[in-house]
């Protein structure tokens, strides 16, 4: 039997990891002094006061190892075939940790996958090698059509309400920050191969730029599998969330709408109000 596990940024609601037997390790968050456990001790509520009142984002930090393993150990005693994603090698040294947890508990056979992505970017990776495990595939054959089919197919793009937390992380300049801010500015962030990157700008208020995101993207939406699609967020207000899900259903494609929330990890880097739609693009024939 295969067993399927993630880290804590793949941001799958309860119900679907409980749905498909997804067992989570938990990033860090690093907030003064304290260091605390990504959708265990913190939440993202907790992590926006935080920088509002420092002036400063959180650190976050790949899993501790010492956790891992004790996460991973009653697994390993149960003699299962171990898949692990973890958000993109790219962005974090997460996977080698689970790797370093694999060699203590001396265990061959704990796979790790890099997911090349993030939030539910991997997500959508972690349902699809579950379902494939519950159809009884070997590791062998789930980490293939993973690596090999799904992982390029992945569409993962957000759009940040704020400049201000990525330029307190470092990923734009104070001045870069401030002109979007008084312009209303809020970047499109794609993931390619692993990265961000911008793949475009919008403006106005979040329910407009957000709308806007929506129609821009319907030529891919048209060209992706069926079967589910993802609103991620950070907390965005009910109306525009529910505004999205409505111009995507009316689409008529998808099965599944998954709505979830970003965790504390994915949120401190995004800010508040960040909104992404994560799809995988129709395999080629």
């Amino acid at each position: 039997m295969v067993k399927i596990i993630a880290d804590s940024t793949c941001d799958l609601s309860e119900e679907l990891l409980k749905q498909y037997d997804i067992t989570i390790i938990p990033l860090c968050v690093i907030m003064g002094n304290n260091t605390y456990l990504d959708g265990v001790e913190v939440r993202k509520e907790e992590i926006f006061a935080w920088a509002d009142s420092e002036n400063s984002l959180p650190k976050t930090a790949a899993p501790d190892l010492e956790n891992a393993v004790r996460i991973l150990e009653p697994l390993t005693k149960e003699e299962k075939d171990i898949i692990f994603f973890g958000i993109s090698e790219e962005m974090s040294s997460t996977c080698n940790v689970i790797r370093l947890a694999g060699e203590y508990l001396k265990y061959d056979r704990l796979y790790i996958i890099n997911s090349g992505n993030l939030s539910t970017g991997i997500g959508l990776q972690v349902i699809k090698a579950a379902e494939m495990a519950g159809e009884g595939k070997s590791p062998e054959t789930i980490i293939a059509y993973i690596n090999n089919n799904m992982k390029a197919l992945i569409r993962a793009s957000f759009v940040v309400d704020t400049l201000t937390y990525l330029h307190m992380g470092g990923r734009c300049s104070s001045v870069a920050a401030l002109l979007g801010n008084v312009l209303h500015l809020k970047p499109m962030i794609t993931v390619k191969a692993g990265k961000m990157g911008i793949g475009g700008k919008y403006r106005g208020s979040n329910k407009k730029a957000l709308l806007n995101y929506v129609q821009d993207l319907i030529p891919d939406l048209k060209k992706a599998d069926p079967e589910r699609v993802f609103i991620t967020h950070s907390g965005c207000e009910d109306e525009t969330v529910d505004l999205v899900y409505r111009e995507i259903e009316k689409l008529k494609i998808f099965r599944h709408i998954h709505i979830t929330f970003a965790g504390a990890v994915i949120s401190s880097h995004c800010g508040p109000k960040t909104l992404g739609v994560l799809f995988t693009e129709k395999e080629p024939f």
